[in-house]
């Protein structure tokens, strides 16, 4: 599943597909969000950005506008109210004049650093909502206009925290899981559509979920250092999710990391859960 391709991704050449999209973008005003905007405005696509913060939306729009090519809108949208991605699933269609041809559920938040039993259920509300509910009410609402329409494609991201289950970190876990899952189940219902369907699973990206998420401090000064050290670039990892999904590919694991986690899970689970745990006991964590 993540051989080769995985490995010849890390040199591929700057080459850029054009093809035009109308694409739909939750979390587009900031982070990976506002790259896979800006990235596919670069390809020459229409792109909705959508964002609970209406001020970052606009911001996007107008990076947008400074490029030669691709166009963009701005829009404010909660991701955990169903109402607003049903409303934005209206807007969209009406600014395209029908579906549109890419979905991008990216909005997400980050939470950790508190074991099970002191995260609190404020923090499992706040992070499922966003995370995980935000990308539920995406494919729910948008799949039967893509179904209709009989083409398109949907990318969800979700993070290597999905199958990694680090210690202290079980509410961002669980959300990123059940992307994970929603998305394998998803594609497998949409096989032989036309609609493709891409789940991304990333470790550490250079962005700002770090200092805008809930993150005890030292959980928050770990990761940001790791991610100095190991993260790629929001705009390296854009790319590679939009070639990928053009190519059809349902897992996107751009890091090296992310790779040697997923193996050491499916071939020594008991192994990796203790080795985890020896983690957990030994970095900081408040």
């Amino acid at each position: 599943m993540f051989g080769i391709d995985t490995v010849l991704s890390l040199f591929r050449s700057n080459h850029r597909r054009t093809s035009v999209v109308k694409a739909v973008v939750t979390g587009a005003g900031s982070g990976i969000g506002r790259s896979f905007a800006l990235e596919l405005a670069r390809r020459g696509g229409d792109v909705i950005c959508a964002d609970i913060d209406a001020e970052r939306a606009a911001e996007t729009v107008a990076l947008i506008e400074q490029l030669p090519t691709g166009s963009g809108h701005a829009v404010q949208c909660d991701v955990s109210d169903r109402g607003a991605i049903e409303r934005l699933a209206a807007q969209a269609q009406e600014i395209f004049g029908g579906a549109p041809g890419l979905v991008i559920n990216n909005a997400g938040v980050g939470v950790g650093g508190k074991p099970v039993g002191d995260i609190g259920f404020d923090d499992w509300d706040w992070a499922l909502g966003i995370n995980l509910w935000g990308v539920v009410y995406g494919c729910e609402v948008f799949t039967p206009i893509l179904r209709s329409a009989g083409r398109g494609g949907i990318i969800n991201v979700a993070s290597a925290a999905g199958f990694a289950a680090a210690p202290s970190m079980a509410a961002y876990n669980v959300s990123k899981a059940g992307v994970m899952s929603l998305s394998e189940t998803l594609a497998a219902e949409l096989d032989g559509t036309g609609i493709a369907v891409t789940v991304l699973c990333p470790t550490f990206v250079k962005t700002n979920v770090f200092t805008d998420g809930r993150i005890t401090p030292g959980s928050m000064n770990l990761s940001q250092q790791l991610a100095r050290w190991t993260g790629l670039s929001a705009d390296d990892v854009a790319a590679r999710t939009l070639d990928a999904h053009d190519d059809g590919r349902l897992y996107v694991v751009p890091q090296f990391d992310a790779n040697v986690i997923w193996h050491m899970k499916r071939h020594f689970p008991e192994l990796y859960v203790r080795g985890a745990g020896l983690l957990g006991r030994v970095l900081p964590q408040n």
